[in-house]
C-alpha cells in the first residue's frame, strides 16, 4: 500500500572527517533535512562535510562545508565554530538563506540573457 504523504528522501550525503561523534552527525542530519525538505524547494542534491581538527590549540576546530545543487543553481556554504552543535547551527542558518535565494531565483526564472553576439535578442 502506498501513501500520498510519502516524501522522497533528499540526495544530500553527510560525511565526516576526524573525531566527529555520532550525536553531532545525528544533529547535523536533522538540521540539514529540515532545510532541504522544505516545501517549495526544487530538487536538492549534494554533499555536506563536517570536519573536526585534531589540534587542540585551534580556536575553531570544527568546520562544515556544504556543496549543494538546488534546482539548477549551485549553493556553497562554509561554517567554522568552536563546538559541533555551533557549527551545525551556523551551517543550517547559512544553508537556509542560500537555498531561499536559489529557490527564489528558480521560481522567478531569472536567467542570464544571451548576449546579441551569441544569437540572443537584438541580433540582426
Amino acid at each position: 500500500m502506498t501513501s500520498d504523504k510519502a516524501q522522497a528522501v533528499p540526495a544530500v550525503r553527510l560525511r565526516s572527517d576526524g573525531p566527529v561523534d555520532k550525536d553531532t552527525l545525528d544533529y547535523a542530519r536533522t538540521k540539514i533535512d529540515a532545510v532541504v525538505t522544505r516545501p517549495g524547494l526544487p530538487a536538492v542534491s549534494g554533499d555536506v562535510r563536517i570536519v573536526r581538527s585534531a589540534t587542540r590549540h585551534a580556536d575553531h576546530p570544527w568546520l562544515a562545508t556544504a556543496d549543494l545543487r538546488v534546482g539548477g543553481r549551485q549553493v556553497v556554504v562554509v561554517a567554522e565554530e568552536a563546538t559541533g552543535r555551533e557549527v551545525v547551527d551556523q551551517l543550517q542558518d547559512r544553508l537556509r538563506r542560500q537555498t531561499d535565494k536559489a529557490a527564489h531565483a528558480w521560481d522567478d526564472g531569472h536567467r542570464t540573457a544571451v548576449p546579441p553576439w551569441r544569437g540572443g535578442p537584438g541580433s540582426a
